[in-house]
């Protein structure tokens, strides 16, 4: 404390302002330092998805009821055609699931390709398929289904190869946004309730000789079936493909002329 003159002769007693050990007054210490917090982990950043076309709004009068296919398909699709809306399946991936692709991207649809990342974008070219209206999208990983949404929103034809059996629910909001946008979805592997399901039953090579020769094509025999208009089932040879790269229709007299019509030249294929 510090006295000091006051008034009418009495001293006037006043305190003076605490200090720390440092000399320094208590009401102007720095306030205490906060804690420091832990930083949260940085979370990957999401692939960038191809952003499909914005295709014009036709009136439903002017939408083909059906996406065109190659020739040599007509006969084992109902209507010669992929039915918009409907969903397609293939047993496996190979050149006929390209060959269906093929069909609609030749006649100018936008079409999507994912979870096949071995597919062959050339060989599909020479069965007609439009590189330049083709989205790719190898590996989709978990949320392949969201890129498929995201493709048939803006294509005509999505082919697709899950990862695992798709459970229903979203399998039910797939095949929602398939009717929405009057598209198909062609699937590689199983999907239950598919209207179509195609695979190959035999095939066999020409070419090969006894321990020599060259693979020059491939005979197939390919069956069709599923629900409704494809209940009956229907069975076709196709060459998969001919000699000049391209997938057509073919006869058991082809078969014969070809050269291999014995059991040793045909193997099952399972699917």
């Amino acid at each position: 404390m510090a006295a000091r003159p006051a008034g009418h002769g009495r001293l006037q007693v006043s305190e003076a302002p605490a200090t720390t050990s440092a000399g320094t007054s208590a009401s102007s210490a720095a306030p205490p330092t906060p804690p420091v917090l832990p930083v949260p982990p940085v979370l990957p950043v999401p692939p960038v998805l191809p952003v499909p076309p914005v295709l014009p709004v036709l009136p439903v009068s002017q939408v083909p009821p059906a996406l065109p296919v190659l020739p040599g398909l007509r006969e084992l699709l109902p209507g010669g055609g992929l039915a918009r809306g409907a969903v397609v399946t293939v047993a496996e991936f190979g050149l006929l699931a390209l060959a269906l692709a093929a069909g609609a991207s030749a006649a100018g649809a936008w079409c999507g390709i994912a979870g096949v990342p071995e597919a062959g974008v050339l060989a599909a070219a020479g069965l007609g398929l439009d590189a330049e209206r083709t989205l790719l999208v190898p590996d989709p990983g978990p949320a392949w289904a969201q890129v498929a949404a995201s493709l048939l929103d803006g294509c005509e034809l999505v082919l697709l190869r899950p990862p695992a059996r798709a459970p229903a629910q979203v399998r039910q909001r797939l095949e929602a946004t398939l009717r929405r946008g009057r598209g198909v979805l062609l699937v590689v592997g199983d999907w239950p309730g598919a209207q179509v399901r195609l695979r190959v039953l035999t095939q066999g090579w020409t070419g090969l000789g006894d321990g020599h020769g060259r693979l020059r094509a491939c005979c197939a025999q390919v069956m069709a079936d599923g629900r409704g208009e494809a209940a009956v089932p229907r069975t076709r040879w196709l060459w998969l493909p001919a000699e000049d790269g391209r997938v057509t229709a073919a006869e058991p007299i082809d078969i014969a002329a070809a050269g291999f019509p014995a059991a040793r030249h045909l193997r099952a294929v399972s699917g």
